[in-house]
């Protein structure tokens, strides 16, 4: 297992060294996973730090991350293993080349005659032929072999973090592939038998909520939702990536989010993107946002035409934008 502090105190102190700020929740399920020995389910909207929560338990206990990125097809030759056919191939090719080779053949250019050649091209053959079994053995073995991140993490020998990214967008089938790995962490390979963990990966499955993950899965994982954070958590997340903003403009930000995410948008600006907007105005030099700074900048929050319209009306009707943000939308952001 991996390294991890001793309490989930530490644990929240030891992120935020890495610069992730969770709260007493995350800090929990990280603690209690790598107690327990279980894969923990992250489940939220898009952009709001389950994949960067994976990447910080790496860099916090030293250990390698090893992500397979989910999407649909996805199958076991790039999620489990696969064999390398065409070495293979060039394996078999090779040994029938050696074997039909005549044994103290001629240099190039010397005499032959068409009979001396298909006698020992005969008596090669039933002389030296190799077995089958013996070719099927040595190509199915560890040098054919190309290991992807599922049998990657069981054969580590260091610690590492196993990252399953989106694992809603795989088939309900492919879920099957996991499950092995989940429940007692070792793989079936038919030409090689089963290969066990030498040590028990932390492993993070995250999902947006598209389907309904089975049964099957969630039993073996513990559970945690990382949501939208509160604002005054938001500000210090803004501040901490982003230093160079300063306190009130990073006020402003924050709240006029929180408002964009209290309205009827197809998309609500997720937390990265709260970043990138942070920063977009560090590059267009706005000490405050005001209404033109808010219509230049506000496609890096929204992503969608009529939310970017819709937003722009009714973040425009709201009095404190023009001077400062904070006042007005505070007063219209009742969540």
């Amino acid at each position: 297992m991996t390294d991890v502090p001793g309490s989930a105190a530490d644990v929240r102190q030891a992120l935020a060294r890495v610069g992730y700020l969770a709260d007493d929740a995350i800090a929990g399920v990280v603690y209690l996973a790598e107690r327990l020995g279980k894969p923990v389910l992250v489940e939220g909207p898009a952009g709001t730090g389950k994949t960067e929560l994976a990447k910080s338990v790496a860099r916090m206990t030293g250990a390698r991350l090893i992500r397979l990125q989910c999407y649909e097809g996805l199958d076991e030759s790039k999620a489990l293993y696969e064999w390398n056919y065409k070495k293979q191939l060039l394996r078999i090719q090779a040994q029938r080349l050696a074997e039909s080779a005549p044994s103290g053949a001629p240099q190039a250019g010397a005499p032959q005659t068409g009979e001396s050649q298909v006698g020992d091209s005969q008596t090669g053959d039933s002389q030296s032929l190799t077995p089958w079994d013996d070719i099927e053995a040595d190509i199915f073995s560890e040098a054919f072999l190309l290991s992807r991140p599922l049998l990657e993490a069981i054969r580590a020998t260091d610690p590492v973090v196993l990252l399953v990214d989106e694992v809603d967008r795989l088939e309900v089938e492919t879920e099957a592939l996991l499950l092995e790995v989940l429940s007692d962490y070792q793989v079936s390979i038919p030409e090689m038998g089963t290969v066990k963990a030498t040590q028990i990966p932390m492993v993070f499955l995250t999902s947006n909520n598209t389907r309904e993950l089975s049964e099957a899965l969630k039993r073996r994982c513990l559970y945690l939702h990382i949501g939208y954070p509160d604002m005054d958590r938001e500000k210090e997340i803004v501040r901490a990536r982003v230093p160079q903003l300063g306190d009130i403009l990073a006020d402003q930000v924050v709240r006029i989010v929180r408002s964009l995410r209290s309205m009827d948008l197809k998309k609500r600006p997720s937390v990265s993107e709260t970043l990138d907007w942070a920063r977009t105005l560090l590059v267009l030099g706005a000490g405050t946002i005001d209404a033109e700074v808010l219509r230049d900048s506000l496609h890096v929050l929204l992503k969608y035409r009529t939310d970017i319209d819709r937003a722009a009306k009714e973040l425009s009707a709201s009095e404190g934008i023009p001077a400062g943000a904070g006042a007005s939308d505070g007063a219209s952001d009742g969540t």
